[in-house]
């Protein structure tokens, strides 16, 4: 099936005009704004909408980027709206229809599901738009998990994180593509820029890390999880056969302690204790990229975009990530990176020797281009500015004064 869908070199000049919301109160809905991409993007356009003359609102149950959301000037809501229960869901109608009509709301933007299906009724209630954002090819197992998902999709307007996400939502849940819109995430070239990375941060970290500095860093970014790859990682390594690298492995386990010791006995029994490294949560991500000689994403399962990947490409770093989902769309093969099918330990041995054998000159060309791919698509800039299109296509006009 084919899925009609604007370029993002069209978007980008349908675009050139400023986004006036002037009087316009945007309502935000998430769980909880935790330190995941979805939240990072709400916080990003909770500015961007502040930024334009408008009021942004988000309800959530809190979280550690309550402090960031603060400094926009946007309003936090505490809502019990991770909840699941039917109960929960239809109890939070009633108090979003409330925050609706007290806070004057124009536009309600849902972010997962469970809010979804309390602000699609709420928004239905008072009569005003309802937008939603699709972060990812959701757990479809039962019929029951395919009609919970299938409220993403029926927004006025369906933003998808990438074509995958488009042709998916599609393909899957028969989305009407005339109502989606490809707007991916973004990135904030104020941190993820060479020059913004001191090498003082760079030597900060690995001394904390304790990385050796006479070895290339192999970099795998991304909380532990079976799926994200990690065992896939170190059996590459381990098939690889070289000790003169280092690997760090990256992310906290969240709690999965059984998995991390998984991965700790793991290494043991393929001889890479002192080659690989498990390193939790990390508050430096652009140091830690810098720190790399190549970043390593490993998901067996599809990801409905790759932070990781374009996080590391704006940083100049060389990039392998597997073939499945959108990463296909942000990595082009020998220019930017490689591609490698998902849980191939041989494929994946292959590709971080490619990468560690290149020559300068061409670590250099490659760095340019990843930069320039990252500038010219996925900043976070195109990305605040496509969702406030997607909300003025539903508004109109910028309200009255005093409306």
């Amino acid at each position: 099936m084919t899925v009609n869908l604007l370029p993002q070199d069209d978007a980008a000049d349908q675009g050139s005009e400023p986004v006036d919301l002037h009087g316009r109160t945007i309502l935000q809905v998430l769980p909880a704004l935790g330190t995941g991409g979805a939240e990072r993007g709400c916080v990003d356009v909770a500015a961007a909408i502040e930024a334009a003359g408008g009021k942004a609102l988000v309800a959530s149950a809190g979280g550690a980027m309550l402090r960031d959301l603060a400094r926009t000037g946007a309003d936090h809501i505490t809502l019990p709206l991770g909840g699941k229960n039917p109960l929960t869901i239809w109890r939070n109608i009633r108090r979003l229809e409330a925050v609706i009509r007290e806070r004057g709301v124009d536009l309600v933007h849902a972010r997962s599901r469970a809010p979804a299906w309390s602000a699609q009724a709420a928004c239905r209630r008072a009569g005003i738009p309802f937008v939603t954002t699709v972060h990812a090819p959701y757990n479809q197992h039962s019929a029951a998990k395919r009609l919970y998902n299938s409220i993403m999709v029926r927004g006025d307007r369906v933003i998808a994180i990438s074509d995958f996400i488009a042709r998916h939502i599609v393909e899957t849940y028969g989305a009407d593509p005339a109502r989606i819109r490809t707007i991916p995430r973004g990135v904030d070239l104020r941190q993820f820029a060479i020059e913004a990375v001191s090498a003082q941060r760079i030597i900060t970290l690995a001394r904390a890390w304790r990385a050796p500095d006479d070895r290339p860093i192999v970099l795998m970014p991304g909380r532990l999880s079976r799926w994200k790859g990690q065992a896939v990682v170190i059996d590459a390594l381990a098939r690889l056969g070289r000790r003169d690298l280092h690997c760090l492995i990256v992310g906290s386990d969240q709690g999965r302690t059984g998995y991390r010791k998984e991965l700790i006995d793991r290494i043991a029994a393929k001889g890479l204790n002192g080659v690989v490294q498990l390193v939790d949560h990390c508050d430096d991500m652009p140091a830690a990229y810098m720190l790399s000689d190549v970043v390593v994403h490993a998901s067996t399962d599809p990801e409905g975009f790759g932070r990781v990947v374009v996080e590391a490409m704006a940083l100049g770093r060389p990039v392998i990530a597997t073939d499945i989902g959108a990463p296909p769309e942000l990595v082009v093969e020998g220019e930017t990176g490689w591609l490698v099918p998902p849980a191939d330990p041989d494929a994946l041995a292959a590709a971080i020797d490619q990468a560690l054998s290149l020559t300068p000159e061409a670590r250099s060309r490659m760095a340019e281009q990843a930069i320039a791919t990252v500038a010219g698509q996925y900043t976070k800039e195109a990305m605040t500015a496509a969702t406030l299109r997607v909300y003025q296509e539903l508004l109109g006009a910028p309200a009255p004064s005093g409306g």
